[in-house]
């Protein structure tokens, strides 16, 4: 059996603001509530190489994992995948921005599969992306939506 799970929130702001905002890599522990931090270890043409630090969990437990990420800004998609697997045997993430009415759908796509011997089955582990990702979600969006009104008051007062 395999993991999937499909998540989207509309983004009341323009398209350059998501795109530049959700795919700020350096910034993301100030977008996501969940990352302690990121590292960036290559960047290779449009891919970028990073380890993602979270927080640690309710038992003190500290996890991170390295990841790459290829953006097609053209298409309006980000492909991510895990290199350090850890407990799954693969995580693969799709990120697609669409203009939709009332703004930007971001939908994020993961198709995962735990290892045999992970401490959680895939049913879990759905169960908890599925969860996590519409509170990270509603979060972006917050912040963005934030940063858009607030570049919005700037414009109006640097124009008077």
């Amino acid at each position: 059996m395999a993991g999937h799970t499909e998540n989207s929130i509309t983004i009341d702001a323009p398209f350059d603001l998501v795109w530049e905002m959700t795919n700020d890599l350096e910034n993301w522990p100030r977008l996501f509530s969940e990352y302690a931090s990121v590292d960036i270890l290559s960047r290779e043409g449009d891919t970028t190489t990073f380890r993602l630090t979270m927080h640690p969990d309710e038992n003190g437990k500290v996890w991170s994992w390295v990841s790459e990420r290829t953006p097609d800004r053209r298409k309006r998609i980000v492909r991510a995948r895990r290199v350090e697997t850890g407990p799954f045997a693969h995580m693969d993430i799709l990120w697609e921005y669409e203009e939709v009415p009332g703004g930007i759908e971001m939908r994020w796509t993961q198709d995962f599969a735990m290892k045999p011997d992970a401490p959680v089955d895939d049913e879990w582990m759905t169960d908890n992306i599925n969860r996590n990702s519409r509170t990270q979600m509603a979060l972006i969006r917050d912040r963005i939506e934030q940063t858009a009104r607030e570049n919005e008051t700037a414009s109006v007062a640097s124009s008077r």
